[in-house]
Parts: structure tokens; C-alpha cells; sequence
């Protein structure tokens, strides 16, 4: 299991591990992360899963201003594997597990200028709409 920060500054996904999810109010911890691993596999049909991080969220923002007694929630980042995204697709929606880019395009809906997240987790950004075309990423990011 990589664990390995790029330069862009996030985790490096291993051979496959193409699809980035977030688990919004999940803490994982580093002591359990192959336990992470194990559960969601026998949890979601062998859904292979990679763990990249745990981030905390800055505040919501909202019209242009942050709204108050929000952020400091832990949202667990990981991958799923290629070949298991439609096993998966469904029932992640009852756990509460989010497509990366829905989540981020949910956000870039309200405040298209500002993200929870850190900006260096744009690049897990997979989609091929933005990941082939980096003109068209760098204007929208």
C-alpha cells in the first residue's frame, strides 16, 4: 500500500486505484488502515479500496461568507479500484461515500471561488472531462 506524497502534494495511488471518494464525518486513524481496507471490502462485495488521507475541512462559506461553528470535520479521502467502481457505485450512496468530483462541483456550485479543502486536492480530480484537457483545468481551479 502506497502512502506516498507527490509533488502536487497528494497521496500517490497505486496501479488502478483511479476513482477518488470522500467519506465526509469518518475518521479512519493510522493505526487502522488496513482495517479500513478489510472492512470495506467485506462490507461493499470485495470493492478493493486504497486509503490516502484524512483531511479536516476549513469553514463553509456561504454568499461570500463563512458561516459560523463550521469546519474541523474529518472527511476520510480513498480510492476505489477500476474494475470495482460499478459494484460500488450504489451501495457506497447508503454509507454516505461521494464521488470526489461531485463533491467538489456540489461545492463549486455555491462558491465557485472556495473549497473546504485544502487546493492541493484538485489534483485527484479523475475525470476525463478535466484531466485530459489542462487548459480547461487551470481556468476552472
Amino acid at each position: 500500500m502506497t502512502n506516498n506524497r507527490l509533488e502536487n502534494g497528494t497521496v500517490a495511488r497505486d496501479p488502478g486505484f483511479t476513482q477518488v471518494c470522500i467519506w465526509p464525518g469518518t475518521v479512519v486513524g493510522s493505526d487502522y488502515i488496513d482495517k479500513f481496507v478489510a472492512v470495506m471490502a467485506a462490507e461493499f462485495d470485495g470493492v478493493r479500496v486504497q486509503y490516502l488521507e484524512e483531511i479536516k475541512t476549513k469553514p463553509d462559506k456561504l454568499r461570500g461568507v463563512m458561516v459560523a461553528d463550521t469546519g474541523g470535520r474529518t472527511d476520510v479521502f480513498f480510492a476505489v479500484h477500476e474494475d470495482d467502481l460499478q459494484k460500488f457505485a450504489i451501495p457506497r450512496l447508503k454509507a454516505g461515500i461521494r464521488w470526489f468530483e461531485d463533491v467538489i462541483s456540489n461545492e463549486r456550485s455555491q462558491s465557485p471561488d472556495y473549497s473546504i479543502y485544502p487546493d492541493y486536492v484538485m489534483h485527484y480530480w479523475s475525470w476525463a472531462i478535466h484531466r485530459d484537457r489542462e487548459e480547461v483545468s487551470e481556468e476552472i481551479w
